[in-house]
């Protein structure tokens, strides 16, 4: 009886020690093969596959003791498949709440305001961990695809940054980006100056691009806006170089002559008068703003003052002076 009992409290203080033991290590900081360590959970993968995952990737703890806290502490919960990243520090409930909330590894791309559709297609080609569906698709067929048929994609994708799981479709980016600027330019038209020569959204659009690619100081937003609009109103070319690069494509090579300004194409803000046909550019919420809310101003022209701001005139003979100032031999706007 004396030996059975002495057994038995032998047994109890062995599993006690074994508990304090795995309590201890529950609330200690995993060991990892480097400060960050990767690995994925694939679709349908039990507790134990995951614990075996994170240990391949580095995660230097016994697979079998961390599958089995996995499955002791789930309590019914389920994991999530997909990429997570284990970093110095976690211990194995961190990592386990980890699954169960599905907080996966984030990624980001950045559309930069003032890029064209171009740029922005480069930058979803070079972003790390995205599928790349469009890859072989043309912006007319992107544009079918994303649900705008016959719409140029040119300006309709709001600059900024957007997150993503790996393996996610560059055509979903395109999707929140298109879906952001509808957004941002319905509350913009929705907030327009009464009596603007601007008949649609589209035209706010294209204008706001036009502000975008000519500004270079943000003050002056709304004032080169407010000289648009007013060449808009007298029915004057709006002689905006960034419009004409626009229209020269590939042919531009960082030095627009004055013959270039000779050259039509439908962008072509010297040769023909109203807004180009599409925008040039992502416009910025500032740019949005600034073209439906243009300065009260009485300028027709600006010339760039070499410090990125620029110099409003009402008249032209204040602009030649202006230029002569300025840009000694530059284009007159």
């Amino acid at each position: 009886m004396r030996l059975l009992r002495g057994v038995l409290l032998a047994f109890v203080a062995l599993a006690l020690c074994a508990g304090a033991a795995c309590w201890w290590w529950t609330n200690q900081p995993l060991h990892l093969a480097a400060g960050r360590v990767e690995f994925n959970v694939p679709p349908g993968a039990s507790l134990r596959v995951a614990a075996d995952a994170a240990v391949t990737a580095g995660v230097h703890e016994p697979g079998v003791l961390l599958g089995g806290f996995f499955r002791l502490s789930a309590r019914g919960h389920t994991i999530k498949p997909g990429d997570y990243a284990v970093t110095a520090g976690m211990t194995p409930g961190d990592l386990l709440g980890k699954l169960i909330r599905g907080e996966r590894i984030v990624l980001t791309v950045t559309f930069i305001e003032g890029w064209n559709f171009r740029q922005a297609r480069q930058a979803l080609d070079h972003a790390l961990g995205l599928r790349h569906d469009t890859a072989q698709l043309s912006g007319a067929q992107i544009m079918t695809a994303l649900g705008r048929p016959g719409i140029a994609p040119e300006g309709r994708f709001f600059p900024d940054t957007y997150h993503y799981f790996r393996h996610a479709s560059d055509l979903d980016i395109l999707r929140q980006s298109l879906h952001e600027m509808d957004q941002r330019l319905a509350a913009a038209w929705d907030a327009r100056a009464p009596d603007l020569p601007l008949k649609s959204p589209d035209d706010a659009l294209t204008l706001a691009s036009l502000v975008e690619k000519e500004t270079g100081c943000a003050q002056d937003r709304t004032q080169i806006a407010g000289v648009f609009i007013n060449r808009l109103r007298a029915g004057m070319p709006l002689q905006t170089d960034p419009s004409v690069i626009y229209g020269m494509g590939e042919q531009f090579t960082g030095n627009l002559r004055r013959a270039d300004l000779q050259a039509d194409t439908p962008w072509n803000t010297y040769l023909r008068r109203g807004l180009p046909p599409t925008p040039i550019a992502l416009p910025s919420q500032a740019s949005l703003l600034a073209a439906v809310q243009p300065a009260a101003t009485q300028a027709l022209y600006f010339v760039a003052r070499g410090d990125g701001s620029s110099q409003f005139s009402a008249t032209l003979a204040e602009h030649n002076r202006a230029v002569d100032q300025y840009q000694r031999g530059g284009q007159s706007r």
